[in-house]
Formats: C-alpha cells, sequence, structure tokens
C-alpha cells in the first residue's frame, strides 16, 4: 500500500476542495493518506510516507507565507518523491518554480505539478476551473512510485 501526506494551506476553500478531491481518488485506488494543514504539521518531524504532496495558493504575487515557511523549515526529506499544487489568479502563472526551488533545496525529487489559474473557466463560480477533476486524476496518476 502507498502511502501518501498532503500538507496544504486554503485562503479561499478551493485548496481544501483540490486536496479533498485527492485524497479521496488516492484513498479509493487503495492508498493511505494523511491530509494536514500548514498549522497542523510539524516541519521538522513529518510522518513517514512514500511520497509528500504540498498544496498552496500564490498571494500579492508570492508563495503564501506559512507554506513558505512550512517548506524551508523541512528537515531529512533528502530522495524523498513530492507533487505540488498552486493556486493562483496570476494570467503568467503561479508560484509552482518557487515550491521546486525550496523543495530541491531539501533534495526532494519531483514527482508531479500542477498549477491551476482561478477564476478562468469556472462552471460554478468557486473559482475552480473547468476540468479540475480531471487534471487531479492525472496528477494522482503522476505520483504514484
Amino acid at each position: 500500500m502507498v502511502k501518501y501526506v498532503i500538507v496544504y494551506w486554503s485562503h479561499y476553500g478551493n485548496g481544501k476542495k483540490l486536496v479533498c478531491y485527492l485524497a479521496s481518488a488516492l484513498k479509493e485506488a487503495g492508498s493511505e493518506v494523511l491530509v494536514l494543514l500548514t498549522d497542523e504539521a510539524d516541519p521538522a518531524r513529518l510522518p513517514a510516507a512514500d511520497v509528500y504532496v504540498f498544496s498552496a495558493p500564490t498571494q500579492a504575487l508570492r508563495l503564501v507565507g506559512n507554506m513558505r515557511r512550512f517548506l524551508r523549515r523541512l528537515r531529512d526529506m533528502q530522495g524523498l518523491p513530492y507533487g505540488i499544487i498552486n493556486t493562483h489568479g496570476m494570467k503568467n502563472g503561479g508560484r509552482l518554480g518557487k515550491m521546486e526551488a525550496l523543495l530541491r533545496k531539501k533534495g526532494m525529487v519531483k514527482r508531479a505539478a500542477l498549477d491551476f489559474l482561478m477564476g478562468e473557466g469556472t462552471e460554478s463560480g468557486d473559482g475552480l476551473p473547468l476540468g479540475w477533476e480531471t487534471a487531479l486524476d492525472e496528477f494522482a496518476a503522476r505520483l504514484k512510485p
């Protein structure tokens, strides 16, 4: 059984919706999944997992501060695989690169990255773009060891 730890921060609830959907999809595939807010997790002692997922929004043109601080404080992550999700409202892209750089400094190995431009092509006014479920299903498939 594959074990995932998902650490996220969500300001308006879209990020939470994304990670809840992802966690459900991974569980349906037979995996064990632990979902934690950045405030609930200790970056120096994350639970053991086969794959880690980090999800956070971009705010004021920067990766949200509590996730940025969390990633900087990670310890003993050398060689461990990760996936990242970034939500944002910027047409020129979010801050996946910033997340990748912070995790690369920790020696982690990227499996998958997903960038969500919020508000564009939404179907229900919640900010999520059309096809977000399909994008997360494909992201989940790329995470598998």
